[in-house]
């Protein structure tokens, strides 16, 4: 089982910098894939960004390259979302999420566990 608690959302101007956190407990085997997702009013829930846990590969969405970047502390069991230069379109609640070894990065419906989101909301 795993557990994970998103923070650090918020309200920004367009052209700021937000890092949201994700902490994590629960069995390492479950959390070989750690994601972001974002899903906003009336769309789908979109591919943020990946990391694998035990290298820390990262895996980007085709929007979020150049601005969105993952990272993880291990130390902290705990993974970042760094976001740069928002935009009022990065409006979204922000989730985190967990899955093991057959998670597809990309793919929202191969995670296991999901966080309860955090709101991001950039005014233009």
């Amino acid at each position: 089982q795993v557990r994970l608690v998103e923070s650090g959302g918020g309200l920004v101007q367009a052209g700021d910098s937000l890092r949201v956190s994700c902490e994590a407990s629960g069995d390492t085997f479950s959390r070989y894939i750690m994601g972001w997702f974002r899903q906003a009013p009336g769309k789908e829930r979109e591919f943020v960004a990946a990391i694998r846990w035990s290298d820390g590969s990262e895996y980007y969405g085709d929007f979020a390259g150049g601005r969105f970047t993952i990272s993880r502390d291990k130390a902290k069991n705990t993974v970042y979302l760094q976001m740069n230069s928002l935009k009022p379109e990065d409006t979204a609640v922000y989730y985190c999420a967990a899955g093991g070894v057959r998670t597809r990065t990309g793919l929202s419906s191969t995670y296991d566990y999901w966080g309860q989101g955090t709101q991001v909301t950039v005014s233009s």
